[in-house]
């Protein structure tokens, strides 16, 4: 269908999707998507008629068919110490040198396909990575930072961010490796237990859960979830964080896409609108690129927006939990 039939198009803002589009198009593996990056790298800037005549000139849609689920993610900023207290309690933890990346299918038949990890213990066959709850349980050692349990638990859960310390450094906590271990998330549990209102379920409400509760109680919540994340720390310069693409995710068009069903750098329109948790957005209409992926996106029509980072984009991303129509962008 041409773009013109795309619910919300003539409401986009063009020249914003092109400057995306040109700025991390090259993620494109696709011979003919890759052919029109080149031709909008080559053209430069354009102003919105001139990039909404591009897309439609250059695009058709496809709708995939069926219905899925649009959430949101964000690089969060928190606070950080070098050194435990009472407060700061949580080891932010590097990669281990005995982790192995390897086919989830090894452990787990419903993982074939799917990046998994194992110990190698140097001599026999390779083990399993243990879950959340037996990492916490470890010598926290050679920690690279401090923070609270549940801020922790949400840079996880995000995958990067910016921690501050006290003597006025910012440092990039950047994404190294995981145990392998299905994603689960945590809010169906807390609003099937009453801990939360069914439609108050965001990240907001969440982390201020997690935050009031700090202790065993919060400990058996995050838990829930057996996949945990390891880390490595560069100075902050400013920039936005990369998914991987290994591209620098541009806020509000960049999504994390389920790898086995979507190549990195196919572009979409998304079609998001019926929110499902209060304070929400009630739609989200809009070009974005596959960039990222994560744990807990699976299937086809299921995406993850990128709205950016910091506290505003954090309690956005927080409240997305939207029914998804999506459309893929096939060059002509």
């Amino acid at each position: 269908m041409p773009l013109t039939g795309l619910p919300g198009w003539r409401t986009e803002d063009h020249a914003a999707a092109f400057a995306a589009f040109r700025g991390a198009c090259g993620a494109a593996r696709d011979p003919a998507l890759a052919q029109v990056c080149r031709s909008a790298r080559a053209i430069g800037p354009l102003d919105a008629s001139q990039a909404r005549g591009f897309f439609e000139a250059h695009f058709v849609a496809e709708r995939l068919a069926g219905s899925g689920v649009l959430t949101g993610y964000f690089a969060p900023e928190y606070p950080a110490r070098p050194t435990p207290d009472a407060e700061f309690s949580a080891p932010l933890r590097r990669k281990p040198a005995a982790l192995r990346v390897v086919d989830g299918g090894l452990f787990d038949p419903g993982q074939a396909g799917r990046p998994g990890a194992a110990i190698d213990p140097g001599a026999g066959p390779l083990l399993r990575y243990p879950d959340r709850t037996a990492i916490e349980g470890q010598s926290a050692e050679g920690a690279l930072a401090w923070l609270r349990p549940e801020d922790l638990f949400f840079l996880q859960v995000q995958g990067s961010g910016v921690l501050s310390f006290e003597d006025g450094r910012r440092m990039k906590a950047l994404y190294a490796a995981n145990n392998g271990r299905p994603f689960v998330a945590v809010a169906n549990p807390m609003r099937q237990m009453g801990l939360l209102a069914a439609d108050n379920t965001s990240g907001e409400a969440i982390r201020a859960w997690l935050a009031a509760h700090r202790g065993p109680d919060a400990e058996a919540i995050m838990r829930l979830n057996p996949r945990y994340a390891f880390f490595s720390l560069a100075p902050d310069d400013g920039r936005p964080p990369v998914g991987a693409a290994n591209i620098p995710l541009p806020g509000g068009r960049a999504l994390a896409v389920d790898l086995s069903r979507h190549p990195l750098g196919e572009l979409f329109w998304i079609d998001a609108e019926a929110p499902m948790l209060t304070g929400a957005f009630p739609t989200y209409r809009r070009l974005a690129l596959a960039l990222d992926t994560g744990g807990a996106i699976k299937g086809e029509v299921r995406a993850d927006l990128y709205v950016g980072q910091g506290q505003a984009a954090g309690a956005e991303a927080g409240r997305i939990r939207h029914t998804l129509t999506l459309y893929r962008l096939v060059a002509k």
